[in-house]
């Protein structure tokens, strides 16, 4: 069982995890690329589960470990520190912030397998990439709701990937195998089971920027069950590789 949540990046979606594991009783270890003095604003939020850290010591310190950085930083995650760990990639691949990756254009790799070619040492599964931070948030449910949503995971190695279903139920979700890494195309960016069925609709046409914020933020999540995200991810079409930029990602 995970007694402590290594984050390797503190953006939305990884606050937003913080935040679960507090409230589900967990302790977590934050870091950044900026330093840990950086934290402390959201250390004193989270309270006595949390301390901030560097990274390579958030990952010795977790029983599981989240990659939650642009992709284009993958590279910095630090690969000694994270053999032997079961490490979470929450990492969509978004040209325009991370420039062309052509191994990710020709789809000779998912960016999931990109990021475990990198973290050789580590068993490395796909995870909470799909779903925007607020909702992220919003959307958690104790285990047997009938409202309880489910997000998909990818990996490699089964036992991983229990674990990490394991965690998926402790913070609110079911999980919802969607196979290997190379299969993880099936929940990136533009595949039917991204951001959009936790989120329906679209702001409303010719509204500002702070408007659309606003909507985003007061628009409600809707459940997504389990079986419903089985027959998104088997619906997808690969297309072309990446996906914009969106207000939750």
């Amino acid at each position: 069982m995970t007694k402590t949540l290594g984050l390797i990046g503190t953006g939305m979606i990884g606050g937003t995890l913080a935040r679960l594991a507090v409230a589900a009783g967990l302790n977590v270890v934050l870091s950044n690329s900026r330093g840990p003095e950086t934290l402390s604003d959201l250390v004193t939020e989270l309270g006595g589960q949390a301390r901030a850290a560097t990274p390579a010591a958030a990952a010795e310190a977790g029983d599981l470990v989240v990659a939650t950085v642009p992709l284009h930083a993958y590279e910095q995650l630090p690969a000694a520190a994270l053999a032997g760990k079961i490490v979470i990639d929450t990492m969509n691949y978004y040209p325009e912030r991370d420039g062309r990756i052509a191994e990710l254009d020709s789809d000779e790799l998912t960016s999931s397998a990109l990021v475990q070619r990198h973290l050789a040492g580590s068993r490395l599964v796909k995870a909470f990439n799909n779903i925007d931070f607020h909702r992220l948030s919003t959307s958690a449910r104790p285990a047997g709701a009938a409202d309880r949503s489910a997000l998909p995971i990818a990996g490699d190695d089964p036992a991983a990937k229990a674990e990490v279903t394991a965690l998926l139920d402790v913070l609110g979700y079911d999980a919802v195998d969607a196979g290997s890494l190379a299969d993880s195309w099936r929940v990136e960016p533009g595949t039917p089971v991204y951001v959009q069925p936790y989120f329906p609709g679209q702001a409303p046409e010719g509204v500002g920027q702070d408007e659309a914020f606003r909507w985003f933020f007061e628009t409600p999540g809707v459940p997504v069950p389990a079986a419903r995200v089985k027959e998104l991810i088997d619906s997808a079409v690969r297309g072309v590789a990446g996906g914009k930029l969106s207000p939750g990602a």
